[in-house]
């Protein structure tokens, strides 16, 4: 029984979309993480997902910003937090956890250990060196011609900003973490980076303003992580904070990993740790 991981599926490309056609678990038993950006149109999401779900004993999601966008094409044009709700309700419908639902808890070996997916988005406070605000922030990334694709199709319906949905999220999702019983340690899943270390590789370090919340910095300590799982970044490592590795399993688009010297890495291994 593994607790395997994988994101950023981006399934509207036909090479990732071949790629999770063949993605199977190594026994009846095992469980998947998919830790954000499936896909743009609900149809894809739905059935990426739906696919999985069907091969592996749980299926566990986080959704990514991709996921939020309303993109003019999709049949579905519900905007923000409608949205989510929609997407949740129909993912639950077919078995897959969401961040809404209890969180599981991994009862194979290094268990018992509460695998818990995360939805908090990002306020911006990942900023430039120099810049003191949300809008001097945006202004540098503006001139450097670095603007998140969010900006156009992430919607924050009803909340007035990302970063007010972003409060609300970090708000709700702290209270339900509090709640989870002390003597268990947790696998935290989140799309984005639950600290702000593995954005100062990025090639335009500006776009770190799309990547998460300095709120959670201190999760992984506060909350016994034993591994927290993230994506988004497209750059697929392990860095440690505090002991505790961070682990991104994003799979990425097809002009990034077919230009790397091996394949990708596919499906990555969480538990039991190695």
């Amino acid at each position: 029984m593994k607790l395997l991981a994988i994101s950023d599926l981006h399934v509207r490309y036909t090479e990732n979309r071949a790629i999770v056609e063949g993605l199977r678990p190594e026994s009846d038993d095992d469980w998947l993480v998919v830790a954000g950006d499936v896909g743009e149109t609900f149809d894809d999401i739905v059935w990426a997902l739906g696919t999985l779900n069907e091969r592996f004993a749980k299926v566990i999601w986080a959704p990514g910003n991709h996921e939020l966008w309303t993109p003019p094409k999709d049949p579905v044009q519900l905007r923000g937090d409608k949205r989510y709700t929609h997407l949740v309700r129909t993912l639950r419908d077919l078995g897959v956890v969401t961040p809404e639902d209890e969180y599981p808890v991994w009862p194979g070996a290094d268990g018992p250990v509460v695998i818990a997916p995360l939805f908090v988005l990002y306020d911006y406070t990942f900023r430039p060196e120099g810049t003191y605000t949300v809008e001097g922030a945006l202004d540098v990334a503006h001139q450097a011609g670095v603007v998140a694709t969010d900006e156009y199709l992430l919607h924050p319906d009803p909340y007035p900003s990302r970063e007010a949905w972003c409060r609300a999220r970090l708000s709700y999702t702290r209270s339900r973490l509090d709640r989870i019983d002390p003597a268990l340690p947790t696998v935290l899943v989140n799309h984005f980076p639950l600290v702000r270390e593995p954005t100062r590789v990025l090639r335009y370090p500006e776009f770190a303003l799309w990547c998460g919340t300095e709120a959670t910095a201190d999760w992984h300590v506060r909350y016994r992580a034993i591994t927290v799982v993230y994506g988004h970044l497209h750059i697929p490592r392990t860095i440690e904070c505090d002991g505790v590795p961070h682990r991104e399993v994003s799979l990425g688009y097809p002009r990034e990993w077919r230009g790397r010297p091996v394949a990708p890495a596919g499906l990555v291994r969480i538990l039991p740790q190695q």
